[in-house]
């Protein structure tokens, strides 16, 4: 609805913007309207149709094309699905022959331990044999029977002797577990030589590489597809949504047609007359109203351009505002496009609008079939049409609105508003042409529809039926699609919200803009006010600041002087280098000269002696020779004067030196401290070294006494085991020992087995500990670093401190200047304040006098003079003068108050931050005292702990000489005691440097880990006495249970009396005398294994003791480590329970087997007894009575046998266990004592590292100390160089040496200082001190001064005579000097000029250099906490590695854990498979006892032999039973073996998935990457071609002020040139004048050399004299010689100083040309916007004639007909065929405003009534159509007279409606500048237009181009002045084809 509003608005816009050619155009736009009305309607809604037919068409399409496109699509999915399927069952082909393999595998590797098993048998074979041939007895040692025995062995034997041994399980497990790992190790080659297969090209590899190859294309295939299905996904699921938002609003515009038309249903119709003049005159309505708002805007474009104007010429710096509205008018662009494309959504809406209403008035006809009576619904269309022009007019009144409030922002928005409101207009235009046009259909159609619907009413009833049933259909999906759609515009609305939001918040920031300016502008004005008052105050107070000035000039000269004589001395030092460098160039140049000459002289004597004959002596030799040894004289002179100079200069060299030197040695001394520092580190680390290689001494010695006690206990155990076998031979028949040493066999075994526990205990406590130490270690070196790092720090604060310390002295400086300010200011203020007053006074004798000549006036007011009137004019003038000045002074009273308050603010400020670095230095001396104390406590600490260390290293000593006792509690807690203060040490050295809060912190951690350990010690106690208690109990019950066994065993031996079967009772006492004997070589390995175990607890309690007092330290950190820990060790432990109570519930099930037994036996051996006393008596019974007591005897003792072998089995199996865990033991003893070693080793390290670290800090305040000192010396040496610049200053002023001058000159700085301090004796003491130091100083140089006059006095009375001829050169030189003294002068005036101006910059320069250090130094100090940071997250890494390490190891505890829990679990199946067997057997001896029931019957009865068939019966059946409990003990270890071989291949397939699943989401993840870099590579080229065309742009702008910039630097180059000129003149002048002082040098020099020739013949005769007077003589040369030098240096001075004045100079001038140059811009500007001002003002004007025109023009053509309408009428009424003849006569009615019931009557007439109304018509109308112009035909129109008005009015329409001058296209390069050409373009524009739009469509092309209203006066116009065409961008009325759509035509717009 909006986009048809604003469509309607912009036509309306447009057409009435046409309105400039004559009255015309006006009435013929007017007919035009109507024609379009009239005869719109009906094509367009054809074409509507066809064009909503062909979209479902090809919607219809699109679907299924989509259609195919997904069977397609699922086609290739399940051609994917079968390959993936074929390739799974390829890989489980595959696995199914690995699997096979595997197999045959496996039953080779059962094949090999077969053999393995059988070879082993005959290896045990033969050992057995070789120990009883060696030991002669039948009993095995110990050794032997830990040896293993194959199963099918230990079974053979059955029940009679069963020889199954404990140990021969274990070994078996031992074996299995071997075995494992060689299959896993077989395996693991296997695989490897499958991976060789694989690559090795050989004939058996193919079906491996086949399937490699086919994995891979698969994998690739996959890829593809994947990527395809992708590519397609997404394309299908975009043409999806823009296929279902297009139903979507469709089906919502059909809703609101369905709604609107029976809403006219309801309401029915109205009459099209009164809608037809009230549409006509709303029309003229808007026309006006659009008309004034273009007025409107006009006159606001003219206010604005004035306001611009007056900005450009009052605000020639906004240019910088400019620059910030332009980005925010870049901004508003971007929003106006996004309005400009929501604009073209709507008008996409409104076509869509448009289609719907097509189709709808399908629907209607259908439904009028129904209600013919209902035929008029039109106007009510009309009057809806009419509400939307209202609306329209709304919009475009807030367009306007909005227009107005955007020409505010730029001059450049101006060409945007102008645009839019054009498009407004002509969209306004067109939506008026539609509906006219509709109208005009409708009226036509609508007898021809009535004919039409009576005609087709029976054809079309069927088709209403179903056209019923498919709206019911309609409006259940309408209801559900309602819902989206009002999501939809609740959306728009929240868009259009956000938009008008922004809008608001432009406006805003525009307002505060205008605000800015009108406030800038008002301070502007302030300012210019405030400077005209201030400048006459400045006239007025010219005279009393001038000597504040001067005051003022002369401090600012001074301090200027001091500075360059500071700069002048540094320049000194440099030319003094370069001289000395020079001169020493040159001596070297001398020397070669001289050997050259030498050599000359060596040659020519040569040849001289060659040629010397007495004949040939010429004269002329002779002077030859003179000439050469003169020659020679001078070069020696010369040579010597310069070896002078040269050692002046190296004097001077020398001096600098020295200077140079002690901040050399000053460097170098900081360099030996820290080499000292660094050496001191070193030795501290060898010291270290040292002590842990001691330590490492000792623990050796440790270890070999442990070895050597070791090997004493093995020798007594050796010789206790020899008594043992010699007791046990002599003990072989006592029954009563053999039940004691049997109950002391058992206890031992349990201690020992409580023991092996509490030692594992310990071992883990001893890794945990050992963990503790390795983390205290980390923590103590992460100590030490941060004991660098806090020394680093110290250091930073320190040179923190001595800046701070240079800045308070700056600022102090800045202070006393600040209050010799504020004194000035204070006097000014004074005198302000008198003046003020004499001025009041004056003021009050003025108003005095006023009012006295007032009241002379109103008495005599006609007596009055014109001389009075005069004076009190001029009286009133200077009252208001004085006012004025009154006004200015107390202004600036109020000034110079502020001033001064804000002075007063800066001292105070200034003294609080004194007081603050006082308190500052206060707390740093303070923190350096508290340091220093707590060093002296730590290394007291330290030292009490090595004494303590060295203590408890004698205490171990001692203990291991006392036989190895167990160490006592007290010692214990000593040592741990001890330990506990190292511990506090350590932390008290890592954290010496941080303040006490954390210290005490530390200490309060420390006391409660105490706290913690001494906890942790009474647990361990606690536990360990509940653990003893334990065994104690279960020991105290086993052997009671053991004394009731013997004391059976007693009874039974006891009633074992019969003489019969004594051979049996021997042959079983020999069987327990050798079991005796076994038993007692079992005992002694127990009491060798008990012996060591006690060596070995003793050294684990040392090493307790050692490692107890790190445990507190790390237990927060190893908490899950413990938790971990403690599941594995009480799953151990409850093993260990479980166990014993197996053990003990199955001893009680057999007491109770045996009880029942015994029980037997008895009653059996009744029965023999009474039948063998019947057989002696002459019955049988007796015999067999006794038999079965001997039986049951018999059975009785075999049973003991039993339990005695499974006892000894048992015994065997713990001496076994024990020899594993002691070696166990032993090894792990071994490496904690090697982790000890290595951390005491580390321990003392650190301990070093510390005292190192402590002794380095020590050096650093030795350092700081020294720091100090130097600073001190410094500030002397910087005293004594003023005093010396002081003096040579005096010296450059009298170039004569005086007593008095110098002395005046040591006066003058005294008095200085003498002052200073009186100024400054408030703030500091410290500069007081420092006076009196130079005071003394300044004494002592006096005294040397005084010293060197006497001497001076001296010389001059020894040298009065020779110093006569020097005395004349001297006065020359002198004179010379001071011409030279005089051109300086002249050059210091001119230098101090310079320098007042350069002051200024200085200033800031120095302002911007602190600025610079404070800036650096915060850097410094962000690098500094960066790099702190950077250290603690490596310090956090390191710890976060170790952690992960240790994590590590407790991960493979862990699994060493679950390994061992697995082999206990198989050791439990085995004991469990011994139950079953032992239960078996106990069956079996049943099923005997049952068999001898029966023998005794049967032997009752007579029946022996079958007794003895029976018997063999049940051998037979026993010896079965073996071999089935066998087999059934290896099946059931074969399906262990497989289950665990399956659970690993599970685990095996888990991690393959999950690598596959790992490989898919990477594969995901990387097309995802790879979209996404094409998409930001395409970004990145846009924005390269963006920065392209910036720099493009920049490089133009460049080279215009390269251009600008070379021209400015040939001027000064030309300039630079001719001061270069005038210098080298004055160059060559001083090098004359230096070249004369040279050569009256030389002489001097000759005169002076003889003298010394003089003086040399007078020493023969004065030679103490002469020595004193060359001593004095050498002493003024030197003098003399400085002074030249002096000069000289002087003269180079004043050289250097005229070329820098010179270049000064030049600068100066080049600043005076660029201002000249500006200026002359300035002026050139200023013209320029005069000029164009006057541009404006013409253009205004003609503006204003313009609007006026068009006033008259619309007010003229108000209510006039068009006589062009009319003729064409009532012509083509007549060319009309008769019978569509009443068509036309209706049209006409309907324009001329005649009723429809009016014009059925006339038609119903004859035709003479119709010739009436006609020649009314005519006569009635004549008037009214004054001007018509004449329509342009074409040829083929005139043979068409045969066709209908309508279509002749539609040929019409065309070719009015056909441009001549296409609108040029909506870009950026048609957009023209405000200065460019308005001409140029337009005939490039018309060529363009008419190749590339021939046909067009008249419905959407406007009926004329934009035309200029007048035409541009020149080129150089103004934007408003110009055609549309050509200055702004218009869019194009684009051709829209029957087929295509409204949403292409968008989509079309868009894109151009």
């Amino acid at each position: 609805m909006a986009s048809w509003l604003g469509g309607l608005g912009s036509g309306l816009g447009q057409s009435l913007g046409q309105v400039g050619g004559s009255l015309s155009s006006l009435t013929g736009q007017i007919s035009s309207f109507t024609k379009d009305i009239l005869l719109e309607g009906a094509e367009e809604v054809a074409t509507e149709l066809h064009v909503s037919n062909s979209r479902l068409r090809e919607v219809e399409s699109i679907n299924a094309a989509q259609k195919s496109e997904n069977e397609r699509l699922k086609k290739v999915c399940s051609d994917l699905e079968e390959k993936h399927e074929s390739a799974e069952l390829q890989i489980k082909q595959l696995s199914i022959e690995y699997r096979n393999q595997l197999q045959q595998k496996e039953v080779e590797i059962s094949h090999l331990k077969a053999r393995q098993n059988a070879l082993q048998e005959q290896l045990q074979k033969v050992q057995t044999a070789a120990q009883s041939a060696q030991s002669g007895a039948g009993v095995l040692p110990p050794a032997t029977t830990s040896a293993s025995f194959v199963p099918a062995v230990r079974h053979s034997s059955g029940f009679q002797d069963d020889d199954m041994d404990f140990g021969d399980i274990i070994w078996s497990q031992q074996e299995i577990n071997r075995l494992s790992n060689e299959v896993s190790r077989l395996e693991s080659e296997v695989d490897h030589w499958k991976q060789i297969a694989q690559v090795s090209d050989s004939p058996h590899s193919p079906p491996c590489l086949w399937i490699h190859e086919l994995k891979q294309s698969l994998s690739q295939e996959i890829d593809e597809h994947q990527h395809e299905l992708s590519v397609l996904q997404d394309a299908h699921r975009q043409k999806l949504v823009e296929i279902s938002r297009r139903h979507r609003e469709e089906l919502s515009e059909y809703e609101e047609r369905i709604e609107e038309l029976e809403n006219q249903l309801q309401q029915g119709g109205l009459s099209t007359d009164a809608a037809d003049d009230s549409k006509i005159s709303e029309q003229e309505k808007n026309a006006q109203t659009l008309d004034a708002g273009k007025a409107k805007d006009l006159q606001i474009i003219k206010d604005l351009e004035d306001e611009i104007q007056k900005l450009n010429h009052k605000l020639s710096s906004a240019k910088e505002k400019e620059r910030i509205l332009l980005k925010e008018q870049e901004l508003i662009k971007m929003e106006k496009i996004q309005i400009t494309q929501e604009y073209e959504s709507l008008k996409s809406d409104f076509s869509k609008l448009q289609s719907s209403v097509a189709e709808q008035d399908a629907l209607l006809k259908e439904q009028e079939k129904k209600f013919p009576s209902k035929t008029s619904l039109l106007p009510e269309d009309v009057v809806r049409l009419q509400q939307a022009l209202l609306e329209a007019e709304k919009e475009i009144a807030r367009l306007s609105s909005l227009n107005q409030v955007k020409q505010f922002e730029n001059y450049v928005d101006k060409k945007f508003h102008c645009k839019f409101f054009e498009e407004l207009q002509k969209e306004l235009t067109n939506a008026q042409h539609k509906t006219e046009n509709i109208l005009s259909t409708y009226t036509e159609d609508q007898n021809s529809e009535l004919s039409r619907l009576r005609q087709d009413l029976e054809r079309k009833e069927h088709e209403l039926n179903e056209s019923i049933a498919e709206r019911e259909t309609l409006i259940g999906e309408l209801e559900e699609l309602d819902k989206q759609n009002q999501e939809a515009t609740q959306h728009m609305i929240t868009l259009k919200e956000q938009l008008s939001k922004q809008y608001t918040e432009i406006d805003s920031v525009l307002k505060q803009l205008k605000c800015d300016i009108d406030f800038e502008r008002k301070k502007v004005s302030k300012l210019e006010i405030e400077k005209m008052e201030t400048i006459k105050e400045l006239n007025s107070h010219k005279e009393k600041l001038s000597q504040c000035s001067y005051a003022l000039n002369d401090l600012h000269v001074s301090k200027q002087q001091l500075q360059d004589n500071i700069k002048d001395l540094q320049e000194q030092l440099r030319k003094a280098q370069d001289c000395n460098l020079h001169n020493k160039k040159e001596i070297t140049e001398l020397q070669q000269r001289l050997k050259e000459r030498e050599e000359e002289l060596s040659v020519s004597l040569s040849k001289l002696t060659e040629k010397k004959n007495p004949e040939s002596n010429d004269s002329c030799q002779d002077l030859a020779l003179k000439e050469r040894e003169v020659e020679i004289a001078k070069l020696q002179n010369n040579v010597s004067e310069y070896k002078q100079l040269n050692e002046n200069l190296e004097k001077s060299m020398s001096d600098l030196k020295l200077a140079n030197e002690v901040l050399i040695a000053a460097c170098e001394e900081l360099k030996q401290q820290l080499s000292d520092a660094v050496s001191e580190k070193n030795k501290v680390s060898l010291e270290k070294d040292t002590v842990t290689e001691a330590l490492k001494m000792e623990k050796r010695q440790l270890e070999t006494e442990l070895n050597q006690t070791e090997k004493r206990l093995l020798e007594q155990a050796r010789k206790y085991e020899q008594t043992i076998e010699e007791l046990s031979n002599a003990r072989n028949m006592d029954t009563t020992a053999l039940q004691l040493e049997h109950e002391r066999l058992v206890k031992l075994n349990q201690e020992q087995d409580f023991k092996i526990a509490e030692l594992k205990r310990n071992i883990e406590q001893m890794e945990a500990d050992h963990q503790e130490t390795k983390e205290m270690l980390t923590t103590s070196l992460g100590g030490q670093k941060q004991l660098t790092e806090l020394i680093k720090e110290k250091e930073v604060f320190i040179e923190k401190f001595k800046n701070r310390a240079l800045q308070v002295q700056q600022e102090l400086e800045e202070y006393i200047k600040d209050s010799k300010k504020q004194d000035v200011l204070k006097q000014n203020l004074e005198e302000k304040d008198k003046s003020l007053a004499v001025m009041k006074e004056e003021n009050n004798h003025l108003k005095e006098e006023i009012e006295r000549l007032k009241d002379q006036q109103s008495r005599s007011l006609p007596m009055v003079e014109p001389k009075t009137l005069d004076i009190i004019i001029e009286l009133e003038s200077e009252v208001t003068q004085l006012k004025v000045i009154k006004n200015n002074l107390e202004e600036e009273i109020e000034v110079l108050k502020k001033t001064i308050e804000d002075q007063n603010q800066k001292t105070v400020q200034l003294q609080q931050s004194l007081q603050e670095q006082k308190k500052e230095i206060d707390e740093s001396k303070f923190q350096r005292e508290q340091m220093n104390v707590t060093h002296e406590r730590l290394s007291l600490e330290k030292d009490e702990e090595i004494k303590n260390l060295q203590k408890t290293i004698e205490q171990i000593k001692t203990q291991l000489h006392k036989e190895r006792r167990v160490i006592q509690t007290d010692s214990s807690d000593l040592f741990q005691e001890t330990k506990v203060q190292t511990l506090n040490g350590e932390n008290g050295n890592e954290k010496h440097d941080l303040s006490k809060a954390e210290i005490e912190r530390l200490v309060k951690g420390i006391k409660e880990r105490e706290m913690e350990i001494k906890l942790l010690n009474e647990k361990n106690v606690s536990l360990s006495q509940r653990i003893d208690q334990l065994s104690k109990d279960e020991v105290g019950k086993l052997t009671q249970i053991i004394q009731e066994k013997d004391l059976e065993i007693q009874a039974l031996n006891a009633r074992i009396s019969s003489a019969s079967y004594r051979q049996d009772v021997l042959c079983l006492q020999q069987q327990l005398q050798a079991y005796v004997m076994e038993r007692e070589q079992v005992l002694a390995v127990l009491s060798e294994k008990t012996r060591e175990n006690s060596q070995l607890k003793t050294e684990y309690h040392k090493i307790m003791d050692m490692v107890a007092a790190k445990e507190a330290a790390l237990v927060r950190l190893q908490e899950e480590n413990r938790k971990l820990s403690s599941r594995f060790e009480n799953s151990s432990q409850d093993m260990f329970r479980e166990t014993i109570q197996n053990l003990s519930r199955i001893i009680r099930e057999k007491d109770i087997e045996i009880d029942a037994l015994s029980q037997k036996c008895q009653t059996l051996l009744t029965v023999l007894q009474t039948s063998s006393t019947g057989t002696e008596n002459g019955s049988g019974g007796v015999n067999s009575n006794q038999f079965e007591k001997l039986l049951q005897e018999r059975d009785k003792l075999k049973q003991q046998v039993k339990k005695m072998e499974e006892w000894k089995q048992q015994v065997m199996t713990t001496v076994q266990n024990m020899q594993h865990e002691s070696a166990h033991l032993q090894e792990e003893l071994h490496k904690l004592q090697a982790q000890i070693s290595v951390e005491s080793d580390s321990n003392s390290k650190l301990q070093v590292d510390y005292n190192g670290l402590i002794q380095s800090y020590e050096q650093n305040e030795k350092k700081l100390k020294s720091f100090s000192q130097e600073l001190a010396q410094v500030q002397h040496s910087i005293g004594q160089l003023h005093n010396t610049k002081d003096l040579l200053l005096g010296k450059l002023d009298l170039v004569t040496p005086s007593v008095t001058v110098a002395s005046s000159f040591v006066s003058q700085p005294s008095g200085i200082q003498h002052s200073a301090p009186e100024v400054l004796s408030d703030e500091s003491k410290l500069l007081q001190k420092e006076l009196e130091q130079l005071k003394k100083k300044l004494q002592e140089k006096d005294a040397t001064i005084r010293t060197l006059q006497e001497n001076n006095q001296r010389l001059s009375d020894s040298v009065a005579t020779a110093s006569e001829f020097e005395r004349k050169g001297h006065e020359e030189t002198d004179s010379e000097m001071r011409q030279i003294k005089e051109k300086h002068d002249v050059l210091q005036k001119s230098l101090r000029e310079k320098d007042i101006l350069i002051k200024s910059k200085s200033d800031q320069l120095l302002s911007v250099s602190e600025n610079l250090s404070n800036k650096e130094n915060e850097n410094e100090l962000l690098k500094q906490a960066v790099t702190n940071l950077k250290e603690r997250n490596l310090i956090l890494e390191m710890d976060i590695r170790k952690l992960k390490e240790e994590n590590e190891k407790i991960v493979a505890r862990c699994r060493e854990k679950e390994t061992e829990f697995r082999a206990l679990q198989e050791t439990n199946m085995q004991f469990s498979m011994m139950l079953k067997e032992k239960e078996f057997e106990s069956h079996s001896m049943k099923e005997k006892a049952l068999a001898f029931e029966k023998l005794l019957k049967e032997k009752e009865q007579g029946k022996t032999g079958e007794l003895n068939q029976l018997l063999n019966e049940v051998k037979s059946m026993q010896e079965k039973a073996v071999t089935f409990q066998q087999e059934r003990d290896q099946v059931m270890v074969a399906l262990k073996q497989k289950q665990m071989e399956s659970s690993a291949l599970q685990s095996e397939m888990q991690h393959l998935h999950e690598k596959e699943q790992r490989l898919n989401q990477e594969l995901d993840r990387l097309r995802n990457h790879l979209l996404e870099m094409e998409d930001s590579y395409t970004r990145e080229a846009l924005a390269a071609e963006d920065r392209e065309a910036k720099l493009r742009k920049k490089v133009l702008v460049l080279e215009e002020k390269l251009v600008s910039s070379s021209t400015a630097v040939e001027n000064a180059s030309h300039q630079a040139s001719l001061q270069v000129e005038s210098l080298q003149e004055q160059l060559n002048l001083v090098s004359k004048q230096r070249d004369e002082t040279m050569l009256q040098l030389t002489i001097s020099q000759d005169q002076v050399k003889q003298y010394a020739l003089s003086l040399a013949n007078l020493q023969m005769v004065l030679e103490q004299f002469q020595q004193e007077e060359k001593a004095m003589y050498s002493a003024e040369l030197e003098k003399h010689q400085n002074q030249t030098s002096e000069w000289k240096k002087k003269a180079e001075k004043l050289e250097e100083e005229v070329v820098s004045l010179q270049e000064s100079l030049g600068e100066a001038n080049a600043a005076l040309d660029a201002a000249s140059r500006l200026t002359e811009q300035l002026d050139f500007k200023e013209e320029q916007i005069e000029e164009l001002k006057k541009e404006g003002e013409i253009r205004r004007e003609m503006l204003e004639d313009v609007q006026n025109k068009l006033m008259n023009l619309i007010n003229s053509t108000e209510g006039k007909v068009d006589k062009l309408l009319m003729r064409n009428l009532f012509v083509g009424h007549f060319h009309t065929p008769k019978n569509k003849r009443p068509e036309v006569l209706r049209l006409m009615g309907s324009i001329l405003g005649i009723k429809k019931e009016e014009l059925d009557q006339l038609l119903s007439e004859d035709q003479r009534g119709v010739t009436r109304w006609v020649t009314s018509w005519l006569g009635g109308g004549g008037a009214g159509s004054k001007s018509v112009p004449s329509t342009p035909l074409r040829p083929t129109q005139q043979s068409i007279f045969n066709s209908s008005f309508s279509e002749l009015f539609v040929k019409f329409l065309e070719t009015e409606s056909c441009p001549t001058l296409p609108p040029p296209k909506l870009s950026v390069h048609n957009m023209k500048p405000l200065g460019a050409a308005g001409t140029g373009k337009t005939s490039d524009s018309a060529v363009s237009g008419t190749s590339r739009r021939p046909d067009t469509n008249p419905f959407l092309a406007p009926r004329s181009a934009a035309v200029p209203l007048i035409t541009p006066p020149s080129s150089s116009g103004h934007l408003l002045m110009k055609p549309i065409s050509d200055a702004l961008p218009t869019f194009t009325p684009l051709p829209v084809s029957p087929d295509a759509s409204a949403g292409a035509v968008l989509k079309d717009l868009l894109k151009q």
